[in-house]
């Protein structure tokens, strides 16, 4: 059984930083990817950023150059480090493991971009 745990959500101002990280557990092996989306109320949740099992990434037009994903020594951890903070972050952002035409989903973390 996969388990994905997200930390790190919480108020910051515009233009700010936070990073998130996402520990998953459980058997998975070979190809996979590790992401975050986000969703705010009334809207589809949308993919923000995804790290392949090889190491590519693909991000979200809206946070190119403000948002990076890495994963950690360990296969299981995922981080996303979000710069320069906008209004239009704020959302609750999930972590994501395919593997197997799997999608697993954590909890979600509240991220607040207010002032």
């Amino acid at each position: 059984q996969v388990q994905l745990v997200e930390s790190g959500g919480g108020l910051v101002q515009p233009g700010g930083s936070l990073r998130l990280s996402c520990a998953a557990s459980g058997r998975f092996f070979g190809y996979y990817t590790l992401g975050w989306y986000r969703q705010t109320p009334g809207k589809q949740r949308e993919l923000v950023a995804v790290i392949t099992s090889d190491g590519t990434t693909t991000y979200a037009d809206s946070v190119k150059g403000r948002f990076t994903i890495s994963r950690g020594n360990a296969k299981n951890m995922v981080y996303l480090q979000m710069n320069n903070l906008k209004a239009e972050d704020t959302a609750v952002y999930y972590c994501n493991l395919n593997w197997a035409t799997q999608d697993y989903w954590g909890q979600g973390t509240q991220v607040t971009v207010s002032s």
